[in-house]
């Protein structure tokens, strides 16, 4: 089920960022030959117009021909005639602000998508920190919540998972309830390595578990865990749609700085495999959020949407941030770079991609082994 919902979620999302290039691209005057969901084999098309729509077997996103975009098939390649309307009708002689704009509507999509999926979410009851909260807003439902669990740690050895709701912790003399993150790390500090008992709930289930804490480097005692007072944060229309677009830029600006810091780490060798996630883990990821309830699962999408947007505007060969690069040499030259170049170079940028692909498919199969 949760290949079946990543691929639903890809296909989403990939038809969604093309839809961008489309759009533009017939507002400008730009011919569109054609415009595939999902990839070939063909299962079956209709032409509408002067577009060819087409449903293809492989249900991995889509893609949008658009004539003159490739470096085969601008007006006297592949026998088109060379005409004056499909000169005027070529990507390749539009204005480079017209094609700037193609290219980046794809980018523009994934936005705008992200936005609409989270203002659903604020409208429906999206999970929030209460301390992150819009001031004048009221979170309801709030539980002290696990939000992140050190791998080998006494709370992983224990059972403890991300999003468990903590109730109460005892010892055989002491107890507190409804704790608050510091509540715990007092009552965890004042019992040193004593056993704790730990009662907590997991989709609506109240369970227990006996952890013993551990002095970190400081000599603190820890059960290693990360917490947040987390509740469901309801909106009307209006405060959803902007608080919407804030958390929209908000998790664009992060990503953003996150892959900077990935690259920085692996141009200098300080970065690691265990920050990158590929399909396999993304299916695992989706898996975990679809537990959670329907608008978890916009949240993620969104989240995914946001990753494809910025990824997309990497100065990348192949990718929509490298076409935009083009354009810009070409300013600065005042010519064409030449169709041939481009493709080579675009061919070779996709072999990368897809051997790194390969790369963090299969680190992703060793983490799960």
């Amino acid at each position: 089920m949760s290949i079946l919902i990543f691929i639903a979620i890809l296909l989403v999302l990939v038809v969604s960022h093309e839809f961008g290039h489309f759009i533009v691209a017939k507002k400008s005057g730009i011919r569109v030959d054609e415009f595939s969901f999902g990839f070939p084999p063909k299962l079956f098309g209709k032409k509408v117009g002067e577009t060819t729509y087409n449903f293809n077997l492989l249900p991995f996103g889509g893609y949008v021909k658009i004539f003159g975009q490739g470096s085969d098939d601008f007006p006297g390649q592949n026998g088109e005639e060379v005409t004056e309307d499909n000169k005027s009708r070529s990507f390749s002689n539009k204005p480079r602000y017209i094609q700037a704009g193609v290219l980046i509507a794809g980018v523009v999509m994934n936005f705008l998508v992200a936005w609409l999926l989270l203002s659903v979410g604020y409208m429906s009851g999206l999970p929030s920190s209460v301390a992150m909260a819009p001031e004048g807003t009221v979170v309801q439902n709030q539980y002290l919540t696990v939000t992140s669990v050190v791998k080998g740690s006494p709370a992983e050895i224990a059972g403890l998972e991300t999003r468990d709701k903590l109730l109460v912790l005892k010892t055989e003399t002491d107890r507190t309830e409804t704790p608050s993150a510091e509540s715990v790390k007092y009552f965890i500090k004042k019992h040193g390595n004593e056993s704790i008992t730990v009662e907590y709930m997991r989709d609506s289930l109240s369970k227990s578990l006996v952890v013993t804490p551990i002095n970190n480097q400081e000599g603190v005692p820890t059960i290693g865990i990360a917490m947040d007072i987390i509740g469901t944060l309801k909106l009307p229309i209006h405060k959803a749609v902007w608080e919407g677009l804030k958390l929209t830029t908000d998790l664009t600006i992060g990503t953003a700085v996150g892959f900077y810091k990935l690259i920085a780490g692996a141009v200098t060798g300080t970065g690691s495999m265990n920050d990158v996630t590929g399909p396999i883990g993304i299916v695992g990821v989706v898996g975990d959020a679809a537990k959670f309830g329907f608008i978890y699962l916009l949240s993620f999408t969104a989240l995914i949407s946001v990753n494809l947007a910025v990824i997309n505007l990497l100065p990348f060969p192949a990718l929509d941030g490298g076409r935009l690069l083009f354009l810009l040499i070409e300013k600065i030259k005042g010519s064409r770079i030449k169709p041939e170049i481009a493709n080579v170079v675009n061919m070779v940028g996709f072999g990368i991609l897809m051997l790194l692909m390969v790369f963090i498919t299969y680190h992703d199969i060793v983490k799960l082994i």
